[in-house]
């Protein structure tokens, strides 16, 4: 099959530089989330196409990659990122098709944010130096380097396929590190643009190698003893067990995982800005978004306010086709998917909370993976639905009884990654997210910038990606001490 055409059906690996059969010939279908229907086969990478990709990206790594300025490869991840800008839009209705995301957040994310942590990433290293000159406490001088990491095994989810890939690709290559990128299965198809652009950007053969592959042989490319680095996104317990791995490997790992935000909406709130923003910051990508704020927590003396407003807002979303532009919530990405997040609105509703809006599945929508936005109301935050990452159009309202409980229970969490502050008060409101216990907390907003650290605390990972902190993971320092003479 020409990978070079719009047909989705991708049966061959990039590796080398080079399309490249499977060596076991497996495939898996790609269906869309809209339609329940096959839209393409991708390749399946297996344990011998995880070592040929392992040795391709060492093999680039000691080779022209690494005799490259800074400049010069600042130039090649510009010339990336155009190549990936260029089929942007196509790559951004691809995802949309294959997971489900609403097509006006899929553009932006999908299809345009790839290129832009590139030229990003570019930006940083185009003039910066590879070493610096320290004096010795002890008189003399010590060369500080700061040299590549190595190989690193990219391994992303399906929720947002192309700016998580990007988000480790784009600091790994600039710092001059070769990747070997594993997508899932569920959003394979839209990997491949990155091939496709790695080739039209004229990247040396071996830089940039796409396999997808299943859980075993991801686990098997963790423990690639020509892996020097491991870069993830996903679960809190695929995270713990990469974690276990690398660990007793001695390998750099970072770990990008689950969450359980709280929005914590204050007396003084605006509640038609959070009302607006509710969308974005609680519900963005049909909830399949790990720092999403799905706890809302309320001030008793504000509840009812609230939770209306909170109801009014959800029940007012369009839910429908991904493609369509008026679209605020589309399908999940799977029928397994749909059916897990079913479970959890059965045991809230079991549990004897209150459902405002939602509930089940839309009547209106025949086919496809789709589950209605649902509020609970009257939430205790030790509940199920408030403890566990429903990873769907899920939230749940809890009230409480002054700041310093509302901050209790947004830390009552094992997870640390986003969470809200809603208050008209903006350096109050920076006062509460310094109590917050997350990696990062919004205030009346919420999203990643590219130039500030994104991580979490407690079981939501470890490392931070984005921002020139982004960067610093992907090398090895090196000290060369020079005494007196």
């Amino acid at each position: 099959m020409d990978n070079n055409t719009n047909d989705l059906n991708r049966n061959e690996l990039f590796i080398g530089g080079r399309w490249v059969a499977p060596q076991s010939g497996a495939t898996t279908d790609v269906v869309e989330a809209a339609t329940e229907k096959v839209i393409g086969t991708a390749a399946l990478a297996s344990e011998p196409d995880i070592d040929a990709a392992v040795a391709a990206a060492r093999s680039a790594l000691s080779g022209p990659w690494r005799a490259l300025t800074n400049t010069e490869r600042a130039d090649l991840l510009d010339a990336f990122a155009k190549a990936l800008k260029s089929r942007g839009r196509e790559t951004a209705q691809l995802v949309s098709r294959e997971n489900g995301m609403p097509i006006a957040l899929s553009n932006g994310v999908n299809g345009f944010g790839p290129a832009a942590m590139l030229s990003y990433y570019a930006g940083l290293i185009r003039d910066a130096t590879p070493e610096d000159v320290r004096p010795s406490a002890f008189g003399g001088r010590t060369v500080v380097r700061r040299e590549p990491v190595g190989v690193v095994a990219a391994i992303t989810p399906w929720n947002y396929p192309q700016p998580l890939a990007a988000m480790k690709l784009a600091p790994a290559l600039a710092a001059g590190c070769t990747v070997v990128l594993k997508p899932a299965p569920e959003t394979a198809l839209d990997a491949f643009a990155f091939a496709e652009a790695a080739l039209e950007a004229g990247l040396p053969a071996g830089v940039v190698n796409v396999v997808p592959a299943g859980r075993e042989t991801s686990a098997y490319l963790v423990e690639h003893p020509g892996v020097d680095k491991v870069a993830f996104t996903g679960s809190t317990a695929a995270g713990r067990a990469i974690g276990e791995v690398c660990g007793r490997l001695l390998r750099p790992v970072t770990l990008e995982l689950g969450g359980k935000s709280a929005a914590l909406v204050t007396e003084q709130a605006d509640l038609d800005v959070f009302a607006k923003n509710l969308l974005e910051v609680s519900l963005v990508n049909n909830g399949q978004t790990c720092h999403a704020s799905t706890r809302i927590l309320a001030p008793r003396s504000r509840y009812d306010e609230v939770v209306e407003a909170v109801t009014e807002t959800v029940r007012a979303l369009t839910v429908g086709d991904p493609l369509d532009k008026n679209t605020h919530v589309g399908p999940l990405v799977s029928a397994a998917q749909r059916d897990r997040v079913l479970g959890y609105i059965e045991s809230g509703r079991a549990d004897g909370y209150r459902i405002t809006t939602g509930g089940g599945t839309p009547a209106s929508q025949a086919l496809g993976w789709f589950v209605e936005p649902t509020v609970f109301a009257d939430v205790d935050n030790s509940a199920r639905i408030a403890q566990e990452e429903i990873f769907g159009p899920v939230l749940t309202v809890t009230p409480y009884d002054g700041e310093d409980e509302a901050v209790a229970i947004a830390n009552d969490s094992e997870y640390g990654l986003g969470g809200t502050v809603w208050t008209t008060d903006e350096q109050h409101g920076l006062e509460l997210a310094a109590r917050i216990h997350s990696g990062t907390v919004g205030v009346n907003y919420y999203a990643l910038d590219l130039d500030a650290p994104f991580g979490g605390v407690k079981s939501s990972g470890l490392g931070r990606e984005l921002g020139p902190e982004g960067l610093t993971p992907y090398f090895a320092t090196k000290s060369v001490y020079f005494g007196t003479r």
